[in-house]
């Protein structure tokens, strides 16, 4: 991972995260501390963007990027705490993939309703200001997935 952007994400991470409160995940506005778990919909949509990395999953309605994390396991997050605050895990009791996605790659942690696909839990950025954005890319071992399930780089 290249330090400079890493220095960068740290920053704008700190910028934009106040003191003890954080964006909840999935495109939602609700802030939240980093004691409260991420809220669980009963529906999201996983669904492809074109972006300058190539064609990348994302909250279908919001457009928010998705990311892996090289350090979970199959079917396993290992991103909890401070860090579930700042890479927020997409939760839905009833995954559905949009046009371009593998319905069968997709699924879900069980128990915590985290959605997976191709085994990779998924997971937001609170720094990514829209849709499409990409600013979490290669920060801490976090990288956007491709429509085959494997990570961007």
């Amino acid at each position: 991972m290249n330090i400079k952007h890493s220095a960068l994400a740290a920053a704008v991470v700190t910028a934009a995260v106040p003191a003890g409160v954080l964006a909840a995940g999935a495109g939602s506005s609700i802030a939240r501390t980093a004691s409260e778990p991420a809220r669980t919909a009963a529906t999201a949509t996983v669904a492809l963007r074109s972006t300058k990395l190539g064609k990348i999953l994302v909250v279908g309605r919001s457009g928010r990027t998705l990311y892996l994390f090289n350090k979970d396991g199959k079917n396993k997050s290992n991103c909890t705490g401070q860090c579930a605050a700042i890479w927020p895990p997409l939760k839905a009791t009833r995954p559905t993939a949009g046009a371009g996605v593998s319905a069968r790659k997709l699924g879900s942690i069980r128990g915590s309703h985290q959605v997976t696909y191709a085994g990779h839990p998924l997971y937001t950025f609170v720094s990514d200001s829209g849709a499409g954005k990409t600013t979490g890319e290669g920060v801490n071992s976090f990288y956007v997935v491709s429509a085959s399930g494997t990570a961007i780089k």
